[in-house]
């Protein structure tokens, strides 16, 4: 599979998740920002604000090219500094409480040199944890994963328990998926339209895992505290997405475009000083559960 399709691939998986979305929203509607990237190529950034169910989230796809800098270059360690690179990306911030954050990204990079990798990870960050909803969410990547290799699932589960850590809090994200990078025929036993096969049901897993969740508890009732709750819990998906997350010190390294880059973070967000939940809340069992290591699939016991 050349670039061109890997990219129409990629513009095609961004219209159908929109699609879904809309749909399961009711209200919520996409807008379009067409955009140029400064060297080589562009994207397309469509956000939703104030839906039934969805406060704020994008849905981006970006193909873009160009020069990389010498640090970026350094740090994907490439011989070569001309770079070709395309992938959707999405995060949605729901209203309720109840419904949790999502992200996913699948994305693939070329240099001139023709060395190329698929990249990408899809991860669940609940305000509540529902160990029945974490199990159904991890046994439903399992699924997709052990079409491809069944050694998938536990590589790339560990490789996100790994990822989507804030080790100044000593706090998974949340209760993490997936999370795979730098995927080629040299690192994995398959051809490269096999990769881009994975990827791709990557992809196309998620609108029917978040319409799911957004069917479930959409329509929940909250009360003050569980709002307050969430505030906080969004306050520390945004310290991730600015201290830690990869993809966005590389997309501001690189000259991308800033309001994309962004567009991951949530509309409200608040810090309390020296927080801590009442015993035996919810919100104190959720603090419990975010830790490395988890059998979702198992469910806990």
């Amino acid at each position: 599979m050349n670039r061109e399709l890997v990219e129409q691939g990629m513009r095609n998986l961004q219209q159908s998740i929109i699609l879904q979305l809309e749909e399961a929203d009711g209200i919520g509607k996409f807008g379009t920002d067409v955009w140029n990237h400064h060297e080589k190529g562009g994207g397309i950034t469509r956000v939703i604000r104030s839906g039934r169910v969805i406060e704020k989230g994008g849905v981006n796809f970006s193909a873009v090219g160009g020069m990389l800098t010498e640090k970026a270059a350094k740090a994907l360690e490439m011989e070569t500094r001309s770079f070709f690179a395309t992938g959707v990306s999405i995060v949605l911030h729901p209203s309720n409480p109840h419904v949790p954050i999502i992200h996913m990204n699948v994305r693939y990079f070329e240099g001139d040199d023709r060395k190329y990798w698929f990249g990408g990870g899809i991860d669940l960050t609940p305000h509540y944890i529902v160990a029945k909803d974490a199990s159904w969410f991890h046994s439903t990547l399992k699924t997709v994963c052990d079409k491809w290799n069944p050694e998938f699932y536990t590589r790339f589960k560990d490789w996100a328990d790994e990822y989507f850590y804030l080790p100044h809090r000593q706090e998974t994200r949340g209760i993490g998926g997936i999370f795979f990078d730098r995927l080629s025929e040299n690192s994995v036993d398959l051809s490269k339209d096999e990769i881009a096969g994975f990827v791709f049901d990557v992809g196309n897993s998620f609108a029917p895992i978040y319409t799911t969740l957004m069917a479930k508890y959409g329509n929940m009732e909250f009360d003050a505290d569980e709002k307050k709750w969430q505030l906080l819990r969004r306050g520390r998906y945004a310290e991730f997405n600015l201290a830690i997350d990869r993809g966005t010190k590389f997309g501001l390294e690189t000259g991308g475009r800033t309001e994309s880059i962004l567009m991951s973070l949530p509309a409200d967000a608040s810090w309390e000083y020296n927080f801590e939940p009442k015993t035996g809340s919810e919100e104190e069992k959720t603090l419990k559960l975010l830790r490395k290591g988890i059998d979702w699939v198992a469910g806990l016991s």
